[in-house]
């Protein structure tokens, strides 16, 4: 069966969770390398039109929240300082100037989502082999990418990212885990203003960024909740909004699109024509997320 090609928003700002895994087997990727694919994220965010808003860098497989930009809204000028920015901070000789054709050729890619996951994952895979003297694959199959509402949407799907490290039991606060979004922005002060301050809370009237940080903590906190036995035992074992957040996390990462009902129906009306099915779809409620619809029915255990 032929696979489905990738849904990508042209002409405006979107915001994409991504997520890719290693083929290898076990935990592979170590502080250096994780320190390494942090330092590529940062370089290539810089000269892709990327707007990184989350991550998690796990040891099998990472995690991406970033807003693609247009490239039709930066000047001629704005890409040559990406371009000769990218060298510099990479400690190479400042490159040739570039061509009127070379400004619409980088104009168009440094727009794609697709580009920008290829020139990360490719460039962690060449560090990855030299430093482990092997060849190959080092990705599994191709990333996955949803589609990702602002407002609730967005600061839940940050939230999931960010509670990678609690989940997984490798801390007990998000923010001790340091290569993730959550640990860049306390451990390290959001340095060199890798990450957006945007945590979808604008749209709530948090228009001051210095306000948004602890806003987000606090939200973070009540998401990640981690009930102990006795505190199980003592409310009958019944699911509250807290577990019910854990559970749905998968949408997150398999829903093709998440939002509120009007956006993922109109990014379905956008995209209908990269389905095989010719069967109407209508946006799914997803329980225990409030005003989120997905645009698949994902298996429901609980």
């Amino acid at each position: 069966m032929p696979r489905i090609a990738r849904i990508k928003v042209r002409g405006e700002q979107t915001v994409y969770h991504v997520m890719s895994r290693t083929a290898l087997d076990g935990f592979v990727m170590g502080d250096v390398e994780k320190d390494f694919l942090l330092n590529l994220i940062k370089r290539l965010s810089g000269l892709y039109f990327a707007e990184i808003i989350g991550f998690c860098l796990m040891g099998n497989h990472f995690h991406l929240l970033t807003r693609m930009h247009v490239g039709a809204d930066f000047t001629d000028d704005d890409i040559r300082k990406r371009y000769e920015g990218f060298f510099a901070a990479g400690g190479e000789d400042k490159p040739l100037d570039l061509t009127d054709g070379q400004i619409s050729h980088f104009r168009s890619k440094w727009e794609d989502l697709s580009e920008f996951i290829r020139d990360i994952k490719q460039g962690f895979s060449r560090f990855y082999n030299r430093r482990h003297n092997r060849r190959g694959f080092f990705w599994a199959e191709r990333f996955k990418s949803v589609i990702v509402d602002n407002g609730d949407t967005l600061i839940n799907c940050l939230a999931y990212i960010d509670l990678n490290p609690v989940r997984a039991e490798m801390v007990e606060k998000p923010e001790q885990y340091r290569w993730s979004s959550i640990g860049y922005h306390i451990q390290r002060n959001n340095e060199d203003d890798l990450l957006s301050l945007d945590f979808g809370l604008a749209q709530f009237g948090h228009d001051n960024a210095d306000e948004r940080l602890p806003h987000y903590r606090k939200f973070l906190y009540e998401k990640g909740d981690i009930a102990d036995v006795d505190r199980e035992q003592a409310r009958g074992f019944r699911l509250n909004e807290v577990d019910r957040f854990r559970y749905r996390t998968r949408y997150f990462i398999d829903s093709g699109v998440i939002g509120s009902k009007e956006f993922v129906d109109s990014m379905y009306q956008r995209f209908k024509h990269h389905f095989i099915s010719n069967k109407e779809k209508r946006p799914k409620p997803i329980k225990g997320l409030e005003n989120v619809y997905s645009l698949k029915r994902l298996s429901e255990s609980i």
